[in-house]
């Protein structure tokens, strides 16, 4: 792995993963803080010209060795996902179904939006490309489920 300031890492995903990964940068840099108390990281300083100095990261051998124990636990495991928006859906009939709909419209606009922009991210190679074509699937199947529902609401 290459030497990265945060300002880079934070570029890497939010260009290649952005609609996947959602690390705000105060998260990123909380995060690199820690890495480095815990030994996984270091830093140097850098100036470039007129500029403030900015830290360029690097990982230890001991981060290396997390990362790989990280990565196999990663891969071997599995979470059911938290859909946030479940709440609203085990509500929706308290709502007048054409208001429903209507909202259920919006919200299928914003999946379409997110499936379009990570269409846009296509081309990468090996994890990055893998994260996209299953972030991709998820919209797609979440497109053709508000569908179902959305034409349930209106036939009823």
């Amino acid at each position: 792995m290459q030497e990265m300031h945060g300002y880079q890492l934070n570029e890497l995903i939010d260009s290649h993963l952005g609609t996947s990964i959602h690390l705000k940068k105060p998260t990123a840099y909380r995060l690199l803080n820690q890495m480095t108390d815990d030994g996984w990281i270091t830093f140097r300083e850098e100036r470039e010209g007129n500029r403030p100095p900015r830290r360029v990261y690097a990982i230890t051998p001991n981060g290396e060795a997390a990362f790989q124990r990280l990565l196999r636990k990663s891969l071997a495991d599995y979470k059911t996902v938290d859909f946030v928006g479940n709440i609203g859906l085990l509500f929706l009939d308290v709502i007048p179904a054409e208001e429903t709909a209507s909202l259920l419209q919006d919200r299928r606009a914003i999946v379409a939006d997110l499936l379009q922009e990570t269409q846009t991210h296509a081309g990468h190679h090996g994890g990055f490309q893998l994260v996209l074509e299953h972030q991709t699937r998820h919209l797609k199947t979440e497109l053709e489920w508000l569908d179902e529902i959305i034409a349930q609401i209106e036939s009823s």
